[in-house]
């Protein structure tokens, strides 16, 4: 979308009613790669999703160490030349053992690094608070001619 001039045509307060601005574009077959979906005015959002003590630090650890450590395993126990279906399957499960064990010993000591400065779990995510729909220029005129008859709950075209 960067290499042509564009212009935005719509905005709006969803992803949805822009997605859905998109989709009212496509149906009468506007040409679809020449339009992008903006989102703008990012925030950062940290969502909390419980508390974090030394026995949540351990199981956040082997949850997280679990899988990478039976997939390494498994790679392992392939190579091996004789009964090499037994034997990746045995790999894989010491891999996740082992994997477990490695993510709650790294786990634990994090944490307790961390001390009570931050004794809860959360994630992370960018929202942005509007959503432009951008097309080039040389068809702006057309996809403003179709989503003004797009109904929506809020935002709309922009007038230009």
């Amino acid at each position: 979308m960067t290499e042509q001039p564009c212009r935005p045509v719509a905005a709006y307060e969803t992803y949805q009613e822009a997605e859905r601005a998109v989709d009212h574009l496509s149906d009468p077959g506007f040409p679809v790669p020449r339009v992008a979906i903006f989102g703008t005015d990012v925030r950062l959002v940290e969502q909390g999703i419980g508390r974090m003590d030394y026995a949540a630090a351990v199981l956040h650890g082997a949850a997280s160490g679990h899988l990478p450590g039976a997939l390494i395993a498994w790679l392992f126990g392939l190579v091996d030349w004789l009964d090499h279906v037994i034997s990746a399957l045995l790999f894989a499960l010491y891999g996740l053992i082992f994997g477990a064990a490695v993510g709650a010993l790294f786990d634990m000591p994090a944490h307790a690094l961390q001390g009570v400065r931050r004794d809860f779990a959360s994630f992370r995510s960018m929202q942005p608070s509007k959503y432009k729909v951008v097309v080039h220029e040389a068809v702006a005129d057309e996809a403003v001619r179709l989503i003004g008859g797009l109904r929506t709950t809020g935002g709309g075209p922009i007038r230009t």
